[in-house]
């Protein structure tokens, strides 16, 4: 991509992910319930490989030859619903529903519902099994599509994700690719105190994998990651991206405090505020 493309999608990704950020406090507030710090850490990661890297067309969202793209951490999927919205899987006007009884739209991602949902991960840790068998049937069926996994940090203290990581590598998945939302915080509480994962670059690199660390929040970062993980090497590849859960919004930029709370009336008018405005660090 030339330098000058590179600023446009850049430009274009800062001005989408605004929208997205609003769309996301808007349909949890609405919700009443729901996972806004993790949704928000996530979602320049989400609108980078839709809008630049995954191959995938909204008329056809199962043709045989797409990319995949498997939301491990299943309740962050508000983020991905904005973004299946916006590149036209459904009607905007859907995500009004999240959670609804009936909805489509639930609060993890559910198969056979909207349209783009790749695999049903409520259940933390299960994500890159999936997407790991995935890109198996690929390499069996001799098909060069490519399978993105997005994990949680706090999600990868499962044992399954690891028994997923250990296999990648004797198979040769060059067409698997983890990322993890570095944004350091779960439920019960920081990553580092409730079980540390690092180093984490190491560890993966000791199983086999191609590992890259970046700002999670740096779409020119994250662009080109994307870049170097779909080069094919023989070998699955892992993107750590740093990010911060509740990005974009102040008072939610906290390891804990916004893992599973949606925002009042008050409080959603401060965070749209903020996100338009750009004031948040």
């Amino acid at each position: 991509m030339a330098n000058s493309q590179r600023e446009q999608a850049v430009a274009a990704l800062q001005t989408l992910c605004i929208e997205y950020r609003v769309q996301i406090i808007e349909m949890l507030h609405k919700a009443g319930s729901g996972h806004p710090g993790g949704s928000l850490s996530a979602i320049d990661l989400i609108a980078a490989l839709y809008e630049h890297h995954l191959r995938h067309d909204p008329k056809e969202p199962y043709a045989a030859g797409r990319d995949r793209f498997v939301l491990s951490k299943g309740h962050g999927v508000p983020a991905l619903y904005a973004v299946l919205a916006h590149r036209g899987y459904f009607e905007k006007s859907l995500l009004g529903t999240l959670r609804e009884l009936g909805s489509p739209l639930q609060g993890h991602p559910v198969t056979n519902t909207a349209p783009g949902i790749e695999a049903c991960t409520g259940s933390l840790g299960q994500g890159l099994s999936i997407a790991h068998g995935m890109a198996l049937a690929a390499q069996l069926d001799r098909r060069d599509y490519l399978t993105f996994c997005l994990m949680g940090d706090g999600e990868i203290q499962e044992g399954q994700v690891w028994e997923a990581a250990m296999s990648a590598p004797k198979f040769k998945l060059d067409n698997l690719v983890a990322i993890v939302d570095y944004n350091k915080g779960q439920i019960d509480g920081p990553v580092s105190e409730v079980m540390p994962i690092e180093p984490l670059g190491d560890k993966w690199r000791a199983f086999g994998w191609l590992v890259k660390q970046i700002d999670g929040h740096d779409h020119n970062a994250i662009l080109d990651a994307y870049e170097w993980a779909k080069k094919r090497e023989r070998a699955p590849k892992l993107i750590i991206a740093d990010t911060v859960k509740g990005k974009g919004v102040s008072f939610m930029e906290h390891p804990t405090k916004w893992h599973g709370a949606a925002p009042n009336a008050e409080q959603t008018a401060q965070a749209i505020a903020e996100i338009r405005g750009g004031k948040a660090s």
